[in-house]
């Protein structure tokens, strides 16, 4: 079956590459493409979190880390070639994460993060439960 992610490597080096390291060896690539979106998430709360107590710097470390996650991790591991209709959609819906993110960084609007979490935060559900649809599966 092809899908839009189809390389596992690439996923557990950006992994790495991010700072992420539990349990990124043993993982299927579907569960690294879902920690990849956890870890986004959760750095798109802290960002918010910080953002309205003023806390400039870790605003910023957080926005770049959710920034890194969608470039070295989300778009870069998308499969163009066989993905085809679906990988170019999440690569533009991505790409706009990205500017948003850069927006509500430059505007000080969180409004701008939840956006974004607004938009992410669906295909992160809908990832998991195609995991938990195929672990039972290949349990039956």
């Amino acid at each position: 079956m092809s899908t839009p992610f189809n390389r596992p490597q690439h996923f557990a080096n950006a992994y790495r590459q991010i700072g992420v390291e539990t349990g990124v060896s043993s993982a299927s690539p579907h569960h690294l493409v879902l920690m990849l979106y956890d870890g986004f998430l959760e750095s798109i709360g802290r960002a918010r979190v910080a953002m309205t107590s003023g806390i400039v710097e870790l605003k910023c470390a957080q926005i770049s880390r959710a920034v890194r996650i969608l470039e070295e991790g989300l778009i870069a591991g998308l499969d163009m070639e066989s993905g085809g209709e679906i990988a170019r959609n999440l690569r533009s819906l991505y790409h706009y994460a990205v500017v948003q993110l850069t927006r509500g960084n430059l505007r000080n609007d969180p409004a701008l993060l939840l956006e974004v979490d607004r938009l992410i935060r669906p295909l992160r559900d809908a990832w998991a439960a195609i995991g938990a649809n195929v672990s039972h599966g290949a349990a039956g």
